[in-house]
């Protein structure tokens, strides 16, 4: 009996992708800014784009996000997101095995999708990257459907949510998330909590902590001291004195006062009442106390920490500022978030990001800074293969961090590319204003290489000429033999190595015995050394041991599909493509 296992089949899931490793094309015209930089904007096939960087880029994205066409059954203009359904679960099943390809083993993938497919994604990436590398689903609150027209009447509910599904290369070994917040300026908070009538309980500063007198020590579960002091001379007002005092507004005042300003709990501790018995046992009262020890957890952990109890229930002072933020000169509540996000107040001014307008695809920069911000350092890689209006590149940039995107169709050109420029030359709209983005870096701008072969009017398939002349002939063959094409300019030869002392070398000569001879006698002790060419002498490949001789494109043939430019998105045309448009390679 054959093993079964648990997967999601689909008409045609069994046909192999077998796609062309291409080169990629630099184009100077188009790059801008850094042109040291390693950032990377590619129009092209995304399929046919990740397998040219899976050489060089696998194992080195430390967070890949993308936003793929939901197939919806909607016609968008920039995208055909009308997919029929087993084609989508196709074309999602070749990108993410290169996408996981190209993950760092403590990196993560984010990809955001709607109701329509995020079931089947899930068990599809399952089947991917492993149930156990599974991290979150994230409930993403896109719309505000309030007052919409209908919302009791339709069969369906309002669509108002986007998930996000977060994998692991590897769950072990990812890199733990920092923690994401939402942030309210507190002035506003304030005033939402009064019309809603909830309690807001930080009204109260203590605007000198006086003077501290020792009374006694006590320790804590390990045996260690917790130093008790009661203090004398202190000055606790609330924030409606503090305004009267010093003639303040309420976003003013605590601005002013946020280091000191307090609400008290009753926490659930075992140094709170360690403290009260000690207290009890000496026989000292007190209004004001406070206490010096060594957390063994959380944020104060390993640093000498000093805490206050009010009253004669020790009740503990629980601190504004560590559970708000100044930014940009005013205090922000800061909530800590769980897999639920509420984007709306994010998507009020989307059109407006970027300045470039993407009906129905584009995100706010303020979702994919926190995704770059909980698992990515500066100079880290990020990825999307699915650009759209170029936001994960834009807000990479402004973070510090390096990028690739790629993206297919002339909005490439439109939309990706106009942002991008305004985004180095500092533009601030979206988070610039938040990380402080004043311009700077820049991109590199590539094409994707049409197939090197092509058929001819008699069925038979022979190089393209038209556009590879002999340099990007040997960096294709090295590329499709799994070489990498770094060509040694002392040695012709040596075009491509794959591993120490295994060099490929790619010429458009008849090989002759002679000519192999010849190569043979540079080659030192070690060397190996395979040649494409487009015909040779008989008998050359038994020649020498070290050397192998394969016929172009014969040798190259059998590895993957030529001529084919779409994997089931928009067809890409390449025959706009001229040689002397580019003036570099690259793999």
């Amino acid at each position: 009996m054959a093993k079964q296992k648990l997967e999601l089949t689909w008409i045609g899931k069994d046909e192999e992708i077998n796609a062309e490793p291409r080169i990629l094309l630099y184009d100077k015209e188009k790059s801008y800014g850094d042109q040291n930089t390693e950032n990377m904007l590619i129009h092209g096939d995304n399929l046919l784009a990740l397998k040219a960087l899976e050489q060089e880029y696998a194992g080195k994205v430390k967070c890949i996000y993308i936003d793929p066409p939901y197939n919806t059954g909607s016609a968008f203009e920039h995208y055909d997101d009308n997919l029929e359904h087993s084609i989508w679960l196709g074309l999602m099943k070749g990108r993410l095995e290169i996408l996981r390809n190209l993950l760092s083993k403590e990196g993560s993938i984010w990809i955001q999708i709607d109701d329509e497919e995020q079931a089947y994604l899930k068990v599809l990436c399952d089947e991917i990257f492993g149930r156990s590398n599974f991290v979150n689903m994230i409930s993403v609150n896109m719309k505000n459907i309030a007052g919409a027209s209908g919302g009791g009447e339709d069969k369906r509910l309002k669509k108002n949510c986007e998930f996000i599904l977060i994998y692991a290369k590897d769950y072990g070994q990812l890199s733990a998330f920092k923690g994401a917040y939402d942030y309210e300026e507190i002035g506003d908070l304030v005033q939402r909590y009064r019309e809603e009538g909830v309690s807001w309980k930080y009204t109260t500063a203590l605007v000198s902590s006086g003077d501290k007198v020792y009374v006694g020590s006590t320790v804590d579960g390990e045996g260690d001291e917790i130093k008790i002091y009661k203090r004398l001379n202190f000055i606790i007002k609330s924030i409606r004195q503090i305004m009267k005092d010093e003639s303040l507004s309420e976003q003013e005042a605590y601005n002013k006062y946020a280091h000191c300003i307090f609400q008290t709990a009753m926490p659930q501790s075992s140094i709170r009442p360690r403290v009260m018995k000690k207290v009890d046992e000496i026989g000292v009262e007190s209004e004001l106390y406070s206490i010096e020890y060594t957390p063994k957890t959380g944020r104060n952990k390993g640093q000498l920490y000093e805490q206050f109890y009010k009253g004669a229930n020790f009740r503990l002072f629980a601190w504004l500022r560590d559970v708000s933020e100044e930014r940009n000169g005013s205090l922000y509540k800061k909530t800590l978030q769980g897999t639920y996000w509420n984007y709306i107040a994010g998507t009020k001014n989307l059109t407006k990001e970027g300045s470039i307008e993407f009906p129905n695809g584009k995100k706010p920069e303020s979702l994919i800074s926190r995704i770059l911000d909980m698992t990515t350092e500066p100079n880290d890689l990020v990825l999307d293969s699915f650009l759209g209006s170029g936001t994960t590149a834009a807000v990479a940039n402004k973070m510090g961090r390096r990028w690739i995107g790629i993206e297919l169709g002339d909005h490439c050109y439109t939309h990706c590319l106009p942002r991008l420029q305004k985004v180095v030359d500092g533009e601030q709209g979206g988070i610039s204003k938040d990380v402080e983005w004043q311009g700077g870096g820049g991109f590199r701008f590539y094409e994707l290489a049409p197939s090197l072969l092509k058929e001819d009017n008699f069925g038979n398939w022979i190089i393209d000429n038209e556009v590879y002349n002999a340099d990007l002939l040997a960096a294709a063959v090295a590329k499709l033999n799994g070489y990498y094409y770094t060509p040694d300019e002392t040695t012709f030869w040596k075009q491509g190595k794959s591993m120490e002392q295994s060099y490929i070398f790619t010429t458009t000569q008849y090989v002759t015995a002679e000519y192999i001879d010849n190569l043979s006698k540079e080659m030192k002790f070690g060397d190996r050394l395979l040649v494409c060419c487009p015909a040779f002498d008989t008998g050359l490949q038994k020649r020498y041991d070290n050397i192998i001789i394969k016929k172009i494109p014969q040798s190259v043939l059998d590895k993957c599909e030529y001529g084919k430019t779409d994997y089931n998105l928009n067809i890409i045309d390449t025959d706009d493509f001229v040689e002397e448009d580019y003036d570099e390679l690259e793999l």
